[in-house]
């Protein structure tokens, strides 16, 4: 299975024939769903053009490190702190020797020795290069270091010598970095998710909205970037930091999420809907403030669309996974709402003072068609992540599910 996808990789490319193949290199990872930064020595951009490799990995290319408008946000250290694995190839003898002996004068040495992430290296040189003493006490301290030593592949060279010293080729460095991870749980799967509360206009400086944070909806799209799903995250207005690799849309009234939610629902294969949607809201919305001029203040209040509902009865529809928050018959209420909305799962726990809207905590039943599972009171975050490993289980259990995890109705 593909472990690459939404994984965030630095290619390094350094002063080599070889870095032709970077090219091609650059073409397969994102193939497979990789996020590749580029980072070139300045030799390497005598070998390849920067304009070449921004054009394949849709990103501009990093060549220097006194970039006055990158280094006033730090940017190596951004750039380190960002990958997932830093992959050089090709790693020439001159950067191996730089980077054995902890030097920092350009730009992708500096990246290597901030980051964290693991380090993968393709060496790219002669024969006689390789072979020296040298080079393979460099190569013994990165090894020592953690580093990673991807080949070299053995054949004729360039400059016409037969050896130990050629590249890997692109399709065997790729096959090597997916080793680096594990297989998500909901890898390569789109995951629509909306949260948040809704606030429904009365005139323009009230509103009817609810007491619901997003933080439920929130740990659940930052648990689903982590098991390697694509996110996109609906949200009403929350004061919540958007998760890492989550792409947010924010709206405000329940029509607004309705139409976004149904849009975006066309690419997804999982909709989880946690947002508190208003189930009313005025049917006429007041041009002006309204003056307090009676003791008593009519409204009246017209349905919104049910977007859970709607998506579950779309053709093809996906996995959908409806929340229930009630004050009391909290699983007669969620059974209820999972069979007349057709859903193939629902999430159900209980708001009251402690419990529920804008608390870190909470407990969860988790129900399904002939399954039920029960948490204890623990973080909104664990209990997301638990959600989705669930929700995977479930999707591979499911004989109606079909490769694009779609429902075939």
């Amino acid at each position: 299975m593909n472990t690459l996808y939404n994984k965030r990789i630095i290619l390094g490319i350094c002063g080599s024939i070889a870095a032709y193949k970077s090219a091609e290199l650059t073409r397969g990872l994102r193939k497979l769903g990789a996020d590749v930064s580029i980072v070139m020595t300045h030799s390497a951009t005598k070998f390849i053009t920067p304009l070449t490799l921004q054009a394949l990995s849709g990103k501009p290319v990093h060549t220097e490190l006194m970039d006055a408008e990158a280094e006033a946000a730090m940017g190596h250290i951004a750039l380190a702190r960002w990958a997932d694995l830093i992959l050089i190839a090709p790693a020439s003898a001159d950067f191996i020797a730089r980077l054995s002996s902890g030097r920092t004068n350009d730009l992708l040495s500096a990246v290597c020795l901030a980051s964290k992430a693991p380090l993968a290296i393709a060496p790219a040189m002669n024969q006689a290069m390789w072979h020296h003493a040298a080079t393979q006490d460099n190569i013994n301290i990165l090894t020592q270091r953690d580093a990673i030593m991807l080949g070299p592949d053995d054949g004729s060279q360039a400059c016409g010598d037969v050896g130990p010293g050629r590249m890997l080729d692109p399709e065997a460095l790729i096959a090597s970095c997916q080793t680096f991870f594990k297989t998500g749980l909901l890898s390569g799967k789109r995951v629509l998710i909306t949260a948040g509360p809704t606030r429904e206009p009365i005139d323009p400086v009230r509103y009817i909205s609810n007491r619901s944070s997003g933080k439920m909806g929130f740990a659940i799209a930052e648990a689903a970037a982590a098991a390697g799903a694509e996110v996109t995250l609906i949200s009403g207005p929350v004061q919540q930091a958007t998760p890492d690799r989550v792409k947010r849309l924010d709206v405000e009234t329940a029509n607004e999420m309705h139409q976004l939610a149904m849009e975006q629902s066309a690419a997804c294969d999982i909709f989880i809907a946690t947002a508190a949607v208003a189930d009313y809201r005025p049917g006429l919305q007041s041009v002006h403030k309204i003056k307090k001029q009676s003791d008593e203040l009519h409204l009246k209040l017209v349905r919104t669309h049910d977007i859970l509902a709607s998506i579950a009865a779309l053709p093809g529809a996906p996995f959908t996974v409806g929340f229930a928050a009630e004050t009391d018959h909290l699983l007669d209420y969620a059974r209820t709402k999972m069979a007349s909305k057709k859903l193939d799962m629902i999430v159900a726990n209980p708001v009251g003072p402690t419990m529920g809207f804008d608390q870190d905590d909470n407990t969860l039943d988790i129900l399904w068609a002939g399954g039920h599972i029960h948490y204890e009171q623990s973080s909104k975050k664990v209990l997301a992540t638990k959600l989705i490993k669930i929700i995977a289980e479930r999707i591979n259990a499911n004989d109606t599910i079909k490769n694009t995890g779609r429902k075939t109705r």
